[in-house]
């Protein structure tokens, strides 16, 4: 595949632009990870597991993807593909392992839209509650105006959305790094307000947790990061793709692990690293109780809505994240360019955009039908989205240790090989904790889906004939090692 200026076109002429900068396709990345949105509620969720120590759980995720983000680097250098985990598990593993592993991010993308599109119930119900003394109790139809949004948006041209992203999480990010700051500042020389202050306790388990509590609580980290790997996808659409994605991937995992980092440490010190103050954590909504707490009740609402335009962006970036993942599966798997395989004027996988929304529409119409609360809805949603983006994670973990270090290509020294080995198994640990470890609450019934889930994309691939013919065909054509 050609470096610059590339196009993969269909019939008709439609094809996917390749237009997009670095700066476009880190924009992408960090859009789809939401690092406002993600951090205004998955903190809380950590808390509780871990307690005081879920500053922990979000050191244990960021080098987790610190080390499968190597995979990504490494991979896009040589691989550059609109289908993402698929094009490169499939060049790297072959056809099967590839849509298998495309099918679990597609599904990952779509779930993780689903958790969000109802977290904007939640900020953004918050928000008009908060700030215009309002007593709304119903969070479906605010997630419902924010997807009637999302759709607005979706589908313009893909550069009018990565700029979208970046821009909406910057200016949210500016916020809340300078509440962390004020906090730190607080509880350092003087105290919060109940009497917080800076201690070393914030890093430390409480009685009875252990490695394994910290690789629990982790998924939350894990989830705060689902997306980053986004830019891949861009893969057809960018300008010079196997320059410009690597350090795409790259940029967006320092700059969102920093933020994460110190967001953590700041929230979990805000409430207090005590029992009291960890359930208080675990029972609040940080934005509110530590925007307001710290700085004023105007500070709290502005994050309120950062975060509700926050998860704004994050479900407009799964939602095209998803979409691009199934065009690539169906245009390859299929050999046609119509259908899902096909694009719109803009260069848009229209119909497989579509598809992707009416999934989400679904499922907030069906959480509210069930009357599940809005926390538990989300939780529940994210919880499987994390679990089926790691399990594309490690395929990749496992196609880029066999391309890298056994196939004779890539010039890589051989003892990087514990790069990807030990990315690969905080991932599984991860998994493992989150999937065979009974789950209770929101999240009991979620291994069941996530296991139905990659259960059928097994037996598509099982029974569909020459599927991996075709797929072989259309990664040959799309992508070159």
């Amino acid at each position: 595949m050609d470096t610059v200026a590339e196009t993969r076109e269909g019939e008709g002429g439609e094809r996917l632009h390749a237009e997009l900068s670095l700066i476009d396709a880190a924009a992408f990345s960090v859009g789809l990870i939401g690092p406002v949105g993600a951090i205004a509620l998955l903190g809380t969720g950590a808390a509780v597991i871990i307690g005081r120590a879920v500053t922990l759980s979000f050191v244990f995720a960021v080098v987790g993807v610190a080390l499968v983000a190597y995979c990504f680097i490494k991979l896009s250098q040589h691989i550059s593909h609109t289908g993402s985990v698929y094009a490169l598990v499939g060049v790297t593993l072959g056809p099967r392992a590839g849509f298998f592993a495309g099918w679990a991010l597609m599904g990952a993308y779509v779930a993780i839209g689903c958790g969000s599109t109802i977290e904007i119930g939640l900020f953004g119900g918050q928000f008009l509650n908060q700030t215009f003394d309002l007593h709304i109790a119903q969070w479906w139809w605010i997630a419902l105006i924010g997807l009637v949004g999302v759709t607005a948006v979706a589908f313009n041209e893909i550069r009018v959305i990565t700029r979208a992203l970046l821009t909406s999480e910057v200016i949210g990010a500016v916020l809340v790094t300078i509440l962390s700051i004020v906090i730190l500042i607080k509880v350092i020389v003087g105290h919060g307000p109940q009497g917080q202050t800076f201690t070393l306790h914030f890093l430390a388990l409480p009685a009875g947790a252990g490695t394994g509590t910290i690789a629990k609580a982790a998924v939350y980290g894990f989830l705060a990061f689902a997306g980053f790997e986004g830019a891949a996808a861009l893969g057809e659409e960018t300008a010079s793709p196997r320059t410009e994605i690597p350090r795409a991937i790259k940029t967006a995992v320092v700059v969102v692990g920093a933020f994460y980092l110190l967001t953590a440490a700041s929230q979990s010190l805000g409430y207090g690293a005590t029992a009291h103050g960890a359930a208080t954590y675990a029972n609040g909504l940080p934005f509110t109780d530590l925007g307001g707490g710290y700085i004023g009740k105007w500070y709290g609402d502005i994050l309120n809505l950062m975060a509700t335009i926050s998860l704004f962006a994050i479900s407009l970036g799964v939602a095209a994240g998803g979409a691009r993942i199934m065009y690539a599966l169906a245009r390859d798997a299929t050999g046609k360019r119509t259908g899902l395989a096909g694009l719109s004027r803009h260069g848009q996988p229209a119909t497989a955009l579509v598809v992707a929304l009416v999934i989400i529409a679904i499922n907030l119409v069906a959480q509210q039908l069930v009357g599940e609360s809005v926390t538990h809805a989300t939780f529940s949603a994210l919880q499987v989205g994390t679990v089926l983006i790691l399990t594309a994670y490690v395929m990749a973990v496992a196609g880029a240790i066999r391309f890298l270090f056994f196939s004779g290509e890539a010039g890589v020294p051989m003892w990087q090989i514990l790069i990807p080995l030990i990315g690969g198994a905080f991932v599984c640990y991860t998994i493992y904790r989150n999937v065979f470890i009974g789950q209770t609450g929101a999240n009991a019934n979620t291994p069941y889906i996530e296991v139905v889930y990659l259960v059928v994309g097994l037996a598509v691939i099982c029974v569909a004939p020459g599927l991996a013919q075709r797929v072989r065909a259309g990664l040959a054509a799309g992508s070159a090692p």
